[in-house]
């Protein structure tokens, strides 16, 4: 059977689960329905990603390597290889007025972002309102099913899977044409030189195709 390398691009489905059987990840549509796990409008679909780039969790991403094509296999991740271990230096006390600065009336359970950061309300008492950063399953060995169904070997989905998790757009807004061997890609807006420079240097390591980058024009 054929085995997934490094930097492989591989089409791969997946459902995570804590060690009590709570599924609070997949890419099946109908896993999460059935689970009742909230996510976007769009269909959940199998993931498509470069293996040791971590686009996954990197003791997900470490587990790929080795894998058979086509064969399920599960990944028990320790806390420290999935969301973090719980840390108290994340758990931090805020004077009320910090939140009435934000029109915000604190409550346990509700989200509060500062500073980048995203944190759950955890208790409100005296004036000071204690706000957990951690993640919600930092601390939690979990357990990933998964299933690689394929190597992704077109240069052109290759690109567009890479581009689309980098720069966090779909693929409708890079569109992609490869001539005489080269890929061009259309960008809606002018990214930083250096940015490019990186990011193309990248690209030819993973797909051996040079790539350049444009700003697509208004018509």
């Amino acid at each position: 059977m054929e085995k997934v390398q490094k930097n492989d691009f591989i089409e791969i489905t997946y459902t995570g689960r804590l060690e009590d059987g709570t599924i609070f990840d997949t890419t099946d549509e109908k896993i999460a329905h059935e689970a009742k796990i909230p996510h976007t409008h769009n269909k959940l679909k199998p993931a498509v990603i470069c293996v040791g780039e971590k686009q996954l969790l990197s003791g997900l991403d470490n587990g790929l390597e080795g894998q058979e094509i086509g064969k399920e296999f599960s990944l028990t991740l320790q806390p420290e290889d999935a969301f973090g271990k719980r840390d108290v230096k994340n758990i931090e006390m805020m004077p009320i007025a910090t939140f009435k600065e934000h029109k915000m009336v604190p409550q346990p359970g509700l989200q509060f972002d500062a500073d980048g950061r995203r944190g759950v309300i955890t208790k409100v008492s005296g004036g000071r309102v204690i706000v957990n950063y951690n993640h919600p399953l930092a601390g939690k060995k979990v357990i990933y099913t998964c299933m690689i169904n394929k190597k992704i070997t077109d240069i052109k989905e290759q690109i567009q899977s890479f581009l689309e998790k980098t720069l966090k757009m779909g693929k409708e807004y890079i569109p992609i044409s490869i001539n005489d061997g080269n890929a061009i890609v259309e960008l809606p807006l002018q990214l930083p030189p250096q940015f490019i420079s990186v990011l193309a240097e990248k690209l030819k390591a993973l797909t051996k195709v040079d790539v350049e980058f444009k700003v697509k024009e208004d018509k």
